[in-house]
């Protein structure tokens, strides 16, 4: 009996793409919520463990757009594979090195050392498995249902981060403690990996398709922008005849977008880098380490689920223009932080976050909408490379810089988060122009 499919695709191959997608974020944003207590166990300081962090974003920016292109010319199962292998590598030799620093057997300095070393193989590598996962559907699905299949797959990437810090304090084993979480989830790459083997065959695509550059998974970050498939509805590559068309970072169609995407994701970076540390400090759990992973990881989920609550719910519900989703989200963002830098319980603590996520939800969908329809058709590519490169590169220094200044005086971080936020909003209802280029003239 032939297998039941979705726009073409077996279900069974399609639950594989769907967690590749999952894997792939659930286990970073696990991460995020244990290491500021692994750092605090073994001695590293706060500022050292959001760097090593940084140098995984930026590697991710750095490769993310050559595994893309790559996907084309080596196949999409083989970068899927690749992406598999370098995150449950990545978590299984840093889980081995802090588990090897929580038990004394080396110090803290060569622990970061190696930790930030081995960390280099997700950002370097894992960023091969999402856009190969979109092109795989994308050219194995018909136009008519290819936004629904894609919307499917990318959806798993936000849900992975709600997963993570879900599931991550239950995955405290005992023997190796707080490195048990990237412990299982190197056991689950294993098994991801056995899956594309045994499941996914590597056919022949039916149409054209490259998938999109995913931008840096992170607690609250969302999903990735669906990839675009070359013979879609209104742009005939073979019709175009004019000259290929290059868009910089400050056109004017799209820098004031751009603008917005950085300043925002800065602060919504921030935010992310301290909340770990802070929960530890208002808590009073900087003495006992090991209470602290479970209060992040349940703030953690709840700016996920916030996030998703406004990716999904509220702008498809109020059908809400870029320009609005982007100062409202604004506000809302500045609103929860300030929240956040001053509540000293839990439910307080989780109360701001999941507002400030609430904003930034809406805001990275509005500033990636923005862009997007600032111009034609045919420079969609080059722009969602731009956004996803803005993205990413927000998780580069901000984290870093939000901790080392939250060190310095506890309330400064906050207060810098919400003057980023209320200034974009400001600037953003003035400034911010909507367009709608993708129906103009080709």
């Amino acid at each position: 009996m032939a297998s039941p499919t979705v726009s073409g695709i077996p279900n069974v191959r399609l639950a594989v793409l769907f967690m590749v997608m999952l894997v792939a974020a659930a286990g970073n944003t696990a991460m995020q919520s244990i290491l500021p207590a692994l750092g605090t166990k073994i001695g590293i300081g706060d500022v050292w463990v959001s760097l090593a962090f940084s140098w995984s974003a930026l590697l991710w920016v750095l490769t993310a757009p050559r595994w893309a292109r790559q996907s084309d010319k080596r196949g999409r199962k083989a970068l899927m594979a690749l992406g598999i292998g370098g995150f449950l590598t990545s978590m299984l030799m840093c889980g081995l090195v802090l588990w090897a620093g929580l038990e004394g057997l080396i110090g803290a300095t060569l622990t970061f050392v190696l930790f930030a070393l081995f960390r280099s193989l997700y950002g370097g590598f894992g960023s091969a498995a999402p856009p190969a996962v979109q092109a795989y559907v994308a050219s194995r699905t018909e136009a008519a249902e290819r936004t629904k299949a894609l919307s499917l797959v990318a959806s798993s990437f936000g849900l992975g981060t709600v997963i993570g810090p879900t599931v991550a304090p239950w995955l405290i084993l005992p023997v190796v403690g707080l490195a048990g979480p990237l412990f299982a989830f190197a056991a689950i790459g294993v098994l991801m990996l056995i899956a594309l083997k045994l499941m996914l065959p590597d056919d022949t695509p039916r149409f054209a398709a490259k998938g999109d550059v995913s931008a840096y998974p992170a607690a609250g970050g969302g999903a990735p922008r669906p990839a675009i498939a070359e013979d879609e509805e209104d742009f005939d590559a073979e019709s175009w005849t004019g000259e290929p068309e290059q868009i910089g970072w400050f056109d004017a169609r799209v820098r004031g977008w751009n603008i917005a995407g950085l300043v925002g994701g800065h602060a919504q970076a921030m935010i992310l880098g301290v909340i770990g540390f802070m929960i530890m400090d208002r808590l009073n759990l900087r003495g006992t380490p090991d209470l602290a992973a479970e209060p992040t990881g349940h703030v953690l989920w709840v700016g996920a689920i916030a996030t998703l609550l406004a990716q999904w719910g509220l702008i498809p519900l109020l059908s809400l223009s870029p320009r609005v989703a982007v100062v409202v989200g604004s506000v809302l963002g500045g609103v929860g932080s300030l929240m956040v830098g001053y509540a000293e319980t839990l439910p307080a603590i989780s109360t701001g976050f999941g507002l400030a996520m609430l904003g930034f939800g809406l805001f990275r969908p509005g500033f990636t909408a923005g862009a997007s329809l600032a111009v034609p058709r045919r420079l969609q590519g080059q722009v969602a490379g731009q956004t996803a490169s803005i993205n990413g590169a927000a998780y580069i220094l901000a984290p870093a810089v939000g901790v080392a200044l939250y060190n310095w005086h506890a309330d400064l971080s906050f207060d810098l988060i919400a003057l980023l936020c209320f200034s974009l909003a400001i600037w953003g209802w003035r400034g911010l122009r909507e367009g709608n280029a993708t129906q103009a003239a080709r």
